[in-house]
């Protein structure tokens, strides 16, 4: 285990870069204050990044980060808006059928109830590279980037692409009114035939944290009746 002092790096700081890229971002971004110094000292702590990555700079410099008006959330030390932070955020957050094997880090998540994560290994063999645990699949799917990459994307890229499928006609108004700590629940579920039409949808708010252990519970029960592994 590193200490503190051997986190954060005042000579090479990730926080420059990712203020770079905030200032040449193509969308909205808000920035969250951390709750408390000790607070962000901790969470780096319990997380043990370096500030001199794009990761250990969001934990140790913000609270976590909204873009586009939130559709969009990177966890950081935690703040009063976004109360979740990185480290909190990812105790317990592994099925059973991830048990004693290298897991994954949950970094991100969008208002949808998709969840981006960093794999450890038990993903795939391309550890750190990012997943998303897609809520129209519910499976993780490689997204063959790293960390800085899909930052980087969230803020410039093209997620108009990404989330093509997934809009209604009431969602601007919806989503000014969610918390960053909830995420939309859908019925019928965006994995079903019924679901892809979002406009025909019930489409309420629930807490990021019931929804995911909701997908992993479903997951693995479809999986259980496909026989897949």
């Amino acid at each position: 285990m590193r200490d503190i002092s051997e986190l954060i790096n005042t000579e090479e700081p990730g926080w420059e870069l990712v203020q770079q890229w905030i200032n040449e971002a193509t969308r909205t971004i808000e920035v969250l204050p951390v709750i408390s110094k000790q607070q962000a000292e901790q969470v780096l702590l319990d997380t043990q990044v370096s500030t001199r990555s794009p990761m250990g700079a969001i934990i140790y410099e913000t609270g976590g980060i909204l873009v586009a008006d939130g559709w969009i959330r990177i966890l950081g030390s935690g703040s009063e808006k976004l109360t979740r932070s990185i480290s909190e955020w990812n105790k317990n957050k592994q099925s059973n059928d991830f048990s004693n094997q290298p897991g994954f880090l949950l970094v991100a998540d969008d208002a949808i109830g998709g969840y981006f994560c960093i794999n450890a290994g038990v993903l795939g063999k391309d550890v750190g590279s990012m997943y998303y645990f897609a809520p129209d699949s519910l499976d993780f799917e490689p997204l063959e980037v790293n960390y800085s990459q899909l930052i980087n994307f969230f803020f410039s890229g093209n997620i108009e692409q990404f989330y093509q499928d997934f809009h209604w006609k009431t969602e601007q108004e919806d989503l000014k009114s969610l918390s960053p700590d909830d995420v939309f629940n859908f019925s019928p579920p965006l994995w079903t035939v019924e679901g892809k039409n979002l406009n025909e949808s019930i489409i309420r708010p629930i807490s990021a944290e019931e929804q995911y252990f909701l997908n992993l519970e479903l997951r693995t029960g479809l999986n259980n009746i496909q026989n897949i592994p």
